[in-house]
């Protein structure tokens, strides 16, 4: 699993039908790899939920601060781009698995924090956010 975090002061999602917004927190982009499980799931979302890096000296963890996640799915994390100039998808987990993998990560973070909202699997969608910091990591639990 791999995600690009973003501290972010406000942030939304729009697709379809649906919108998602939310307010102090984090914007997750979140991708799956074929051998994900739910080991590498519960690792992040708790290493997620433990950063320090909140608040008004930064020494908050999200749920200090009662703020929000925004998980937005984005398959593309996975893209290889080393060969030729077309990516390559072929180390992302099939959009079945991902979308499994999705909504396991989504009733995670659900039952430990208030305040999620999420994107749409497989939609098109516009993300808005203002980075508060900047502030952007890359988080990544590969097995082994």
């Amino acid at each position: 699993m791999k995600v690009v975090l973003q501290r972010v002061s406000s942030a939304s999602v729009i697709c379809q039908d649906h919108q998602a917004n939310i307010c102090n927190g984090f914007t997750l982009l979140v991708g799956f790899a074929p051998t994900d499980s739910k080991i590498e799931l519960e690792w992040i979302l708790n290493k997620i939920l433990k950063l320090k890096v909140l608040g008004n000296s930064g020494k908050e963890n999200i749920e200090e601060i009662n703020g929000a996640l925004l998980v937005i799915p984005q398959f593309t994390l996975y893209a290889n781009v080393k060969k030729g100039n077309s990516p390559s998808f072929s180390r992302a987990a099939s959009p079945a698995f991902a979308k499994e993998l999705f909504e396991l990560f989504k009733a995670m973070c659900l039952e430990k924090l208030k305040l999620c909202r999420f994107g749409v699997f497989g939609a098109d969608m516009k993300v808005t956010l203002t980075n508060d910091g900047p502030f952007t990591l890359i988080i990544e639990k590969a097995k082994g």
